[in-house]
């Protein structure tokens, strides 16, 4: 009895990518590996997209979709901002390595450019010029995908370390800043012993990032405006 090939399609292989990619990171991703996840030969994907980089464009629109079906865009243009920096990472937090597949794709998919155009939209009605304007989105996205890109680095990094050490990263970094003198770590040191550190990645953190920009933003339009 002749084998059944396995059904595949567009949303299929996109499934699988997701699947993919938070079991191995965006760095061991290849089509070779997703066509064997899929059971199929490598090149029966090239009827589907024609590179890698053809599918990473694909899940990017697809995070932007998401991120624009769950923005409630409400309020003055410090709200809105607000709230889609909120959405944006909320959504890049859910989805694996798609913080790096946002960075490492064009606008050039329909999603990606509502999105895009939903974020400068948020500040269309200040008055600030069209530069400006542009300035202060690609702030707040690159300020929002560093801050999801650095909590998922930093755990993928404890995991790494757990596994080849057994050892919490927090012991050996406390025996370092031991050996170390008082000119070259203290301040590091008592920042380190007062936890301050571990406030990296969390929800206070982020939302002090961001009142950092949105007050620029307005001292800025401020200025403008005397």
């Amino acid at each position: 009895m002749k084998k059944q090939q396995p059904q595949i399609s567009e949303d299929k292989i996109l499934e699988t990518s997701w699947i993919l990619l938070g079991e191995d990171g965006i760095e061991k991703f290849s089509m070779r590996r997703l066509a064997d996840r899929l059971g199929i030969q490598a090149p029966s994907l090239y009827w589907y997209f024609k590179s890698k980089q053809n599918i990473y464009q694909r899940l990017a629109n697809q995070v932007s979709s998401i991120i624009l079906e769950e923005f409630e865009s409400e309020g003055d243009w410090k709200e809105q901002l607000s709230e889609l920096a909120v959405t944006v990472r909320g959504v890049l937090s859910r989805y694996p390595c798609s913080t790096q597949l946002m960075m490492m794709t064009l606008p050039h998919e329909p999603d990606i450019i509502r999105f895009t155009n939903r974020m400068l939209l948020c500040v269309e009605s200040t008055p600030l010029d069209q530069e400006q304007k542009m300035q202060v989105v690609v702030t707040l996205v690159n300020y929002v995908y560093y801050f999801v890109l650095d909590a998922y680095q930093h755990q993928r990094n404890v995991t790494a370390v757990l596994k080849e050490q057994k050892e919490l990263p927090g012991d050996e970094m406390t025996r370092l800043l031991d050996s170390m003198s008082e000119s070259d770590a203290g301040l590091f040191r008592r920042m380190f012993t007062n936890g301050l550190f571990e406030l990296m990645g969390t929800d206070r953190a982020f939302e002090f990032g961001l009142k950092l920009i949105l007050l620029g933003t307005q001292q800025v339009i401020e200025e403008q405006m005397k």
